[in-house]
């Protein structure tokens, strides 16, 4: 009666423990969408801010899916594209790839059960800690992640079917050979994992020899025989497609981005699995006592267990060891996100999003929280210019000479920064240029498509538009937009009726020329000739003759103003104005137009703080910085600007 008691309480004790492993892995993949989707936010990885140049392309259609059913790991690629693209919204990339660490964390799971070690499935939250790492980082890894899920599915169904006590080895034999070729057709290169694990489950833990050793030299024959001889991809791709080191991931080294937490994830389950192995065997070999007495010791321990049970029970019932293991694997969640988190590269994404998409606001709100990237800064002055605010706020951000058209060294080959600056200029050519070079190196993505659509059909080359418009019909998300273009091509082949690409045709050079330090004024003001309107163009030229202090040029193009109908001059001019005309003592024409009072008095308060310090910028720039420092004042002195906020924070 007592171990009829004891064996319900056990039961009863392995119930409670399911349902608080079912009730903790349930708050932490809550935990896990919820981080994803406002912390992260996905979204951002699905536009890639020209930094991710793996991401995949998907279209719909036959002739897409038939590229990838013809190869091994194909099955992977094409199901991972598709995926993929729900990144675009949110809500939908964030259950995405929450679902797909859910379903590696149930298979590590089952695997540490079906070996008899359920007290360390623990475990199997260590990949998704991993995975959430990898996204803190904006790093796109997907489709590698995915190759492995299939692998360790593949391992749970192997061990599923071999714990149904088959007599055979030879049955085993032939049903590992069965799931090997399916699961090297479907995830290529991963199937070595399933052959690795699959070994190690065999040798160390159900010491079946013969089978354990043939699947080790599985891990040779099939890729061999069913990649190089069946499908006739080369020894290279046979071994490589879809595991971490391929070449096709580490060659370039945005690729190489977190790669080495991917190698963690491939390695966690073979090295930990073989390590318990191990200890298994040892443990066998070194049990001593026989049979009889190791029954004697059963018999003996029954009050034992039972008192462990009732103890475990009440444990349990207090809830003090489900609490103190799941703030423990929440406090390392919570230490791995906040270690890996990178406020640079999220604000870099972020702003980049927020630009292509001309969501003007939120790249000033983003760019406040690190506004030291000269692509960071480069998207800020759009944003400035389509608010109004280019010539008012300009230096409150940090400004150098390089931010304004990316000129600097080491920003000369950021096509994908630069590509929508030239859009609203009108440089079609250069966009075009800048965005074939894109293509190159990111894919036929929506975002390069659009844009070239958009160019041909500014430029007039009806053709190539509608070759892009027809890959975009094909894609999720961007088929409405290419497909209203398509019909409307149909019935106004000149596009006379829309209004962005009539806005864009007079601002267009029918030549233009890569931006340089040496030929920046020379492009705007050959745009300023072609279309005398192009406020843009003047607004940016007169921003690069503040950056560059060349204060000569900026007043000789004041008369400009009468152009673009401004009613009084901006404030950021008006201070380079009273700048020009300390330093040269001489009149300037202003057009009809008058300094106002408070430009004038903020100068002369200036001056005088600047001459109290006598004249050291050194001395001075404390008080200067927390006064001025968004002025053009300050960076005409210092040569650098933005530093108002920072001061007011010291």
């Amino acid at each position: 009666m007592e171990l009829g008691d004891s064996t319900v309480e056990i039961r009863k004790l392995a119930h409670i423990q399911d349902l608080g492993g079912l009730t903790r892995s349930l708050i932490f993949f809550i935990c896990f969408y919820l981080y994803l989707l406002l912390v992260v936010d996905l979204r951002f990885i699905y536009h890639g801010a020209g930094e991710i140049i793996n991401f995949p392309s998907f279209f719909k259609g036959w002739a897409f899916f038939e590229e990838f059913v013809s190869r091994p790991g194909g099955l992977v690629e094409y199901t991972s594209a598709f995926l993929s693209q729900f990144f675009y919204i949110g809500w939908a990339g964030a259950l995405v790839a929450t679902l797909q660490a859910w379903s590696i964390c149930a298979c590590v799971g089952y695997f540490f059960k079906a070996i008899n070690y359920s007290r360390l499935r623990c475990i199997r939250f260590i990949p998704p800690l991993l995975l959430l790492v990898i996204y803190t980082q904006y790093a796109y890894h997907f489709v590698t992640i995915t190759a492995l899920f299939a692998a360790l599915l593949f391992v749970c169904v192997y061990t599923k079917i071999m714990s149904k006590s088959l007599q055979s080895g030879w049955l085993h034999l032939v049903i590992f050979v069965i799931l090997s070729v399916i699961l090297y057709y479907v995830a290529a290169g991963a199937y070595l994992l399933f052959a690795v694990l699959c070994a190690i489950y065999e040798l160390l833990f159900s010491r079946r020899w013969l089978t354990g050793l043939l699947c080790l030299l599985s891990c040779a024959a099939i890729p061999y025989v069913e990649g190089v001889w069946v499908f006739g991809i080369s020894i290279v791709d046979a071994f490589s497609d879809l595991l971490p080191f391929s070449w096709k991931i580490i060659t370039y080294e945005p690729g190489r981005r977190m790669i080495t937490i991917v190698y963690l994830v491939y390695l966690l389950m073979p090295l930990t699995v073989f390590i318990l192995g191990i200890w298994y065997v040892f443990v066998k070999l070194t049990a001593k006592g026989k049979h009889n007495e190791r029954d004697k010791r059963k018999r003996g321990g029954s009050l034992r267990r039972l008192i462990t049970t009732i103890f475990s029970c009440c444990f349990e019932r207090n809830q003090l060891k489900w609490t103190i293991e799941t703030l423990f694997l929440f406090g390392i969640a919570v230490g791995a996100v906040f270690l890996s988190y990178d406020i640079e590269t999220k604000t870099l994404f972020e702003v980049d999003y927020y630009a292509c998409h001309k969501m003007w606001p939120q790249v000033l709100k983003a760019a406040h929280r690190y506004p030291d990237s000269f692509f960071i800064i480069h998207a800020v002055n759009r944003a400035l210019y389509h608010s109004g605010r280019l010539d008012h706020d300009m230096f409150s951000y940090p400004q150098h000479s390089g931010t304004l058209f990316l000129t600097a060294k080491g920003s000369e080959f950021a096509y994908w920064k630069k590509i929508d600056l030239y859009l609203d200029l009108g440089l079609m050519n250069m966009a075009q240029n800048d965005l074939t070079e894109c293509l190159e190196a990111f894919g036929e993505r929506p975002i390069i498509l659009k844009r070239l659509a958009l160019v041909n059909m500014v430029r007039g080359n009806i053709g190539s538009a509608r070759i892009y418009l027809g890959a975009l019909s094909k894609t999720l998300f961007d088929a409405k937009w290419a497909e209203n273009y398509l019909d409307l091509l149909q019935s106004d082949p000149n596009l006379a009726t829309d209004s962005q690409i009539q806005h864009l045709r007079p601002l267009m050079l029918e030549k233009d020329h890569a931006f340089s330090v040496i030929n920046i004024e020379g492009i705007l003001s050959s745009l300023l000739e072609k279309n005398v309107n192009n406020r843009m163009a003047f607004e940016y030229l007169m921003s690069w003759y503040l950056i560059t202090k060349q204060l000569d040029r900026f007043i000789r193009n004041l008369d400009r103003l009468d152009d673009f109908n401004y009613s009084r001059i901006p404030r950021l001019y008006e201070e380079a104005i009273l700048i020009h005309l300390y330093r040269t003592r001489k009149p300037i024409n202003l057009y009809g137009r008058q300094l106002t009072s408070e430009s004038k008095q903020r100068f002369e308060v200036f001056s005088q703080t600047y001459e109290r310090y006598g004249r050291s910028k050194d001395t001075a720039f404390e008080e200067m910085a927390k006064e001025y420092g968004d002025s053009y004042l300050f960076y005409y002195i210092y040569g650098f600007s933005g530093m108002k906020e920072w001061a007011s924070t010291q």
